[in-house]
């Protein structure tokens, strides 16, 4: 019993004392083809941040280590993302500026204990359904407006110009008048990096381009002395392992409000990764047992001089496509990375900033998906709209702004859709044998005379009103002498909507018009029963089913032959 909780908490001890030999072969590939991406990453994501490039290596280091220790997804690669980088950027420009004092990295390891902290304390509350909290659609619209802001935050980067704005429409009203200062040979750096990075993955789809064009690149400063030509590079990357760095922790009543911003993306980020790439054999994704992984990977990548941490999908997609067997995969990814500090530090220093800089921009354009765009709109306008919406809130407004507004209207989705019902007339068709939304096919029968009417959700204070007007609505419309609520899809009713629904039993029985109710599940029928409309109905006007219901009305009508009318 000990034994199983502890594997419980601690998944490794699960997974390792079993792992089989045949693994390694497959996850020594998945490691080192997935370093080749998280590398290169990594140092643009710190870039991203407004972070030295090592800052982004020490977080993957740390978070590298420690989320197979607790982790529960076989192949998710816990470094950081563009999303994540760009909201710890947001709050680095906002804390230094206010002249606190802080550094930029102290900023960002404070960020990331306290978003640590927070995942932490959720998986304790057991709040992993909180993964599921920000609609798809909204989740476009945010990492498309990230991907727009980062493309016009690099663009200083790429051209050479010093933009003085902070804001993104700032500096892109910016632009257009530093043109005549762009520095030629650091924009054709950027040009070559951007035509490479696309046009090699089309070309040879098996190698990576990140890995390949920083090699290039590297290589063509030392070469040709770019450097000396006005083109900048990283500059000094400390070698060794990182040492322990303290957050700041006067900073935690300033950054408490983005660390919840900026955990609620970490975990969403996160556990959609995670279940993208959740294999058949697979076991399920724990989501509260992530919390606690997303989290501590936060506290080791804050002890470090890191920044906030959370999955990737670009390179878990890249692992999962290797054969990536276990989570074994991500400690040898993390042994590059400790190699690459060991060893290529000075190396590392000589990538130019346009080279990273186009790295950045490609990745940034891969956010925008005009598809999804549009499969969102072939499918449910509305929500277009939500993506619009948030889309739109991180580009003018801010990207921690777009969290919360991602957040709002995520949250004014669901009320909307509570307090709105649907309630429609339903058709029998008599060769199939089944019931279905009136209009939906010419063979379908409707009665003079009886109104079957579905409606779907639970019914409470909040959308009884609504219900039943779409109910007076139809009611009007076909002047039944019955009409029959068809219950299969409530699965209950809340006290005002049944004494909304007993009232409208009463208004009907005045007009001469009976309510029956059909398919009531169990639960719900004893609250009905112990209520004044389960006195009104009675046994007799509740049936098993529609079919019942539509029998009793058919052995009614049978001595006044009730004609028939197609829909």
């Amino acid at each position: 019993m000990a034994n199983s909780i502890l594997t419980r908490y601690i998944p490794f001890l699960s997974w390792l004392p079993s792992y089989q030999k045949d693994w390694l072969r497959a996850d020594v590939v998945a490691g080192l083809t997935a370093a080749a991406v998280v590398i290169p990453k990594a140092m643009a994501y710190a870039v991203i941040a407004g972070l030295p490039v090592e800052a982004g290596l020490y977080t993957a280091l740390a978070a590298m280590l420690i989320y197979p220790l607790l982790g529960t997804s076989r192949p998710l690669s816990v470094t950081t993302t563009s999303a994540i980088a760009m909201l710890t950027a947001a709050q680095i420009v906002v804390i230094t500026t206010a002249q606190t004092g802080a550094s930029a990295s102290a900023v960002a390891s404070t960020l990331a204990l306290l978003v640590g902290g927070v995942l932490i304390i959720a998986r304790l509350l057991r709040l992993g359904f909180l993964a599921n909290f920000i609609s798809k659609p909204v989740l476009i619209g945010f990492e498309a407006g990230v991907g727009v802001v980062i493309l016009i935050g690099q663009m200083k980067s790429v051209l050479g110009v010093h933009v003085t704005s902070k804001t993104s429409v700032g500096a892109l009203l910016e632009l257009p008048g530093l043109l005549p200062q762009v520095h030629g040979v650091t924009a054709f750096v950027a040009l070559i990096g951007i035509v490479v990075l696309i046009s090699l993955p089309r070309l040879f789809p098996k190698l990576s381009a990140p890995l390949i064009w920083v090699a290039l690149s590297i290589a063509a400063s030392a070469v040709f002395g770019l450097e000396a030509l006005g083109v900048k590079s990283v500059g000094t990357v400390p070698s060794g392992l990182p040492s322990l760095a303290l957050p700041d922790l006067s900073l935690v009543t300033l950054l408490w409000p983005a660390a919840l911003g900026i955990a609620l993306m970490s975990f969403t980020e996160s556990a959609a990764a995670a279940r993208t790439f959740c294999a058949r054999n697979d076991a399920p994704v724990n989501a509260n047992q992530e919390l606690l992984a997303i989290g501590a990977a936060n506290v080791a990548s804050a002890m470090v001089g890191g920044l906030p941490a959370g999955g990737g999908a670009s390179q878990t997609a890249v692992a999962d496509k290797a054969g990536v067997s276990s989570q074994m995969a991500q400690w040898i990814n993390a042994a590059v990375v400790l190699l690459s500090l060991l060893l290529l530090s000075r190396v590392i220093g000589l990538l130019p900033q346009a080279a990273l800089g186009a790295l950045i921009l490609v990745a940034s354009v891969s956010m925008i998906k005009p598809e999804t765009f549009r499969a969102i709109v072939r499918i449910r306008r509305m929500e277009l709209i939500w993506a619009l919406v948030t889309l739109a809130g991180v580009i003018f407004i801010g990207t921690l702004e777009g969290i919360l507004i991602a957040v709002a209207i995520s949250i004014l989705t669901l009320f909307y859709q509570a307090n709105h019902p649907p309630v429609y007339a339903v058709a029998y068709n008599r060769q199939k044998g089944i019931f279905r939304r009136a209009g939906d096919n010419e063979s379908d029968e409707t009665f003079p005379g009886l109104l079957m009417l579905r409606t779907e959700g639970r019914l409470t204070f909040a959308n009884a009103e609504n219900a039943r007007d779409k109910m007076k609505a139809l009611v009007a419309q076909t002047e039944p002498r019955v009409m029959v609520l068809e219950c299969s899809a409530i699965p209950d009713i809340e006290y005002t909507a049944l004494l909304m629904l007993t009232e409208a039993e009463e208004n009907l029985r005045s007009r001469g018009i009976t309510l029956w109710l059909a398919a009531v599940n169990p639960d719900l029928l004893k609250i009905i029963e112990r209520s004044p409309l389960g006195a009104a109905l009675g046994h007799e006007r509740m049936f098993f089913n529609l079919r019942k219901a539509l029998e009793a009305w058919q052995g009614q009508s049978a001595h006044g032959q009730e004609g028939k009318r197609h829909v």
